[in-house]
């Protein structure tokens, strides 16, 4: 079955047509990346995917079964990093990490290694106000990791990473590959989309 199919999903803001028709499928287990220059709607594609905006037409199926953010079953299916993703501002790094692995039931607690694996042991005890934007970026990456998944989706994940975090994260999205977890991700990272994409998406061609 395939992971992801988008069936004629067009999205208006006012009089601004930002998707039009937008059709592709996604099968289990690849990597797709969304291209496109900034404006064309990458973002809100994947926001629609997620459930956080709404197409004003087209349909979203995860799975083969349309898209319902309210669905526990998909919740737990879907992990996702994008721009505005927030965070528990009284909680530190550790804490907001292990509310996140318990709160979906994962059944081993990969916290520690999660930590350890995006370089944010230093920070574990931080709130993350006190972080800097790459050690952000690296917590919203890490707050998709420590829960299960089945469809990873990312907003630009290389941004503010340096090159070998954008090496350490080639890496782990072919790990994820390889686990069976469909990704499907929006980036301008040449070196990163080469090196993990086996479907292009072009917006805005």
């Amino acid at each position: 079955m395939d992971a992801l199919t988008v069936r004629g999903l067009s999205r208006n803001f006012g009089t601004l047509l930002v998707l039009d028709d937008i059709t592709f499928t996604v099968e289990t287990g690849r990597i797709a990346t969304v291209l496109g220059p900034n404006g064309s709607g990458k973002t809100t594609l994947l926001r629609c995917v997620v459930g956080a905006d709404r197409p004003d037409s087209g349909e979203v199926l995860i799975a083969g079964h349309p898209a319902d953010e309210s669905d526990p079953g998909q919740r737990s299916m879907v992990a996702a990093a994008l721009d505005d993703i927030d965070f528990f501002p009284d909680l530190s790094v550790v804490e907001h990490l292990e509310l996140l692995s318990f709160a979906h039931g994962h059944a081993a607690d990969p916290v520690e290694e999660v930590l350890t694996e995006l370089g944010l042991d230093p920070a574990r005890d931080q709130l993350p106000a006190t972080l800097s934007s790459g050690q952000r970026r690296r917590l919203a990456l890490a707050s998709c990791f420590v829960r299960p998944r089945r469809l990873l989706v990312l907003d630009e994940p290389e941004q503010r990473l340096d090159a070998r975090g954008k090496a350490w994260l080639a890496d782990r999205l072919r790990r994820e590959q390889a686990d069976g977890t469909t990704v499907l991700m929006a980036s301008h990272d040449t070196d990163l989309i080469d090196a993990v994409t086996d479907l292009r998406i072009e917006l805005g061609a």
